[in-house]
């Protein structure tokens, strides 16, 4: 592809989201839309990217720096369209060569081969080219008016005939233009209109008067789904899952009830992982072939080697390796946690700012104490060392390989290798104590 610039506009300050978060920040499966719009563009080849933001909107640029610190960064200080809009990114305009791409931040589903079909409509000879799509009800949308297979006007619902509301081709939104003629196309667009705005659709017809060539390049419906408000990101949410789900079953992923695994963006799932129903993949987890997720558990941040075994009921946070062949039982919480092979970390307990040897146990109810209110500190336990169940680990510990820590300790110093650790209070039995509390309670 010849040279590529993409112009993404992200300056929507959320009105209707009821959400003092600009819009293009709110996530579908754990990204924030305008990363979805970063990525396509990326994706497709585009050699120098400009973002235009609203004014204080200081978080969408810590957003796109974060996803490309090349990425020129403009700022709309007042909203007068989407061509006014574009402008704001003439610094990228005035040098672009080949082909400028303008994508919307709030539609998350664009995908890089469409971006590349616009860019190619461009380089075989059009001025502008016009993404179209054909919505189930083309109500509310604008018209692709064409002739002998060239875009001639977009006419918006309100004003189409009755001739033009039967033309089923809508405007998508995405426009493509040749960089020579961006610029003047765009600085002739006036705003005589009822709004006082600036419309970059009314490039087409500018063009058209220019004797450009303009044409439309038709893509699907779902592709240019738009999120303005709470229940259209419900919904993007919804097809995103689907998507992600059915793309997991087909690369050898065992769902067991599709509908309730959720995903994030960057979830990697290797042939023949299983999940049970009810799973909750939070970004940045990975998953071996041959590892087991149980029911009702939440992963966030993590990495699971072949054949591990998580939950049910587990939390995984992030920093946490479960080794090949180990085991996180139900009601576990692990957190920046190394579990090495074939090591167990049984029901009920807390591994966190640890690292569990091979083949190590760790019993019910264990916890690692790696806080102590200001900075968090590292529990080692060696390989094939056994932790009883109900022990507290004061950290910073080490537990030596294959030593035994007893059931109900609270160990503050380190532990050798094969030694036993008791640290609990010695029993102590008074007869008839009960039979006498009770008697002095009045209860007997």
């Amino acid at each position: 592809m010849a040279h590529l610039t993409t112009i993404i506009l992200a300056a929507g300050e959320g009105t209707r989201m009821r959400s003092a978060k600009p819009k293009v920040l709110h996530a579908i499966g754990g990204l924030p839309m305008l990363g979805f719009a970063m990525r396509a563009a990326q994706m497709a080849g585009a050699e120098r990217l400009g973002v235009v933001i609203g004014p204080g909107h200081d978080d969408v640029r810590r957003l796109v720096e974060n996803e490309n610190n090349a990425a020129d960064v403009y700022v709309q200080e007042e909203r007068r369209g989407t061509a006014h809009a574009v402008l704001m990114a003439r610094p990228s305009l005035q040098d672009a060569e080949g082909v400028v791409i303008v994508l919307f931040g709030d539609t998350p589903f664009v995908t890089a081969e469409t971006i590349a079909r616009l860019a190619r409509a461009v380089e075989d000879g059009a001025a502008v080219a016009v993404a179209g799509m054909r919505p189930p009800s083309p109500a509310g949308y604008g018209r692709l008016v064409t002739r002998d297979g060239k875009l001639v006007a977009i006419v918006e619902d309100k004003d189409a005939s009755a001739e033009e509301k039967r033309i089923t081709l809508c405007n998508g939104g995405l426009m493509a233009f040749d960089a020579r003629h961006i610029l003047p196309l765009l600085d002739a667009i006036g705003d005589d209109n009822a709004q006082g705005e600036f419309y970059l659709t009314d490039a087409v017809a500018l063009a058209n008067r220019r004797g450009l060539a303009v044409t439309a390049v038709e893509i699907g419906f779902a592709e240019v789904f738009g999120v303005n408000d709470r229940a259209q990101l419900a919904e993007a949410e919804a097809r995103f899952q689907e998507a992600r789900r059915k793309a997991a079953m087909l690369a050898g992923v065992t769902l067991v009830a599709p509908e309730t695994v959720f995903f994030s963006h960057d979830t990697e799932l290797a042939a023949d992982v299983t999940v049970e129903p009810h799973v909750v993949f939070a970004p940045g987890v990975r998953a071996a072939s041959g590892a087991l997720i149980r029911a009702f558990s939440h992963l966030e941040g993590c990495a699971l080697a072949e054949g591990a075994v998580v939950g049910p009921y587990a939390r995984l946070r992030p920093g946490a390796e479960v080794g090949r062949k180990a085991k996180i039982g139900n009601f576990c919480e692990v957190k920046a946690a190394a579990i090495g092979e074939g090591a167990k970390v049984n029901h009920l307990s807390y591994i966190g700012d640890a690292s569990i040897g091979a083949g190590a146990n760790i019993g019910a109810g264990t916890i690692t104490c790696n806080y102590d209110g200001f900075s968090k500190y590292r529990t080692e336990i060696g390989a094939g060392a056994f932790i009883g169940s109900n022990s507290s680990l004061v950290a910073p510990l080490a537990v030596g390989d294959g030593a035994y820590v007893g059931s109900g300790s609270v160990v503050t110093k380190d532990v050798p290798a094969d030694a036993l650790a008791v640290a609990r209070g010695r029993q102590v039995e008074k007869p008839g104590w009960a039979d006498a509390f009770r008697r002095r309670q009045g209860k007997k």
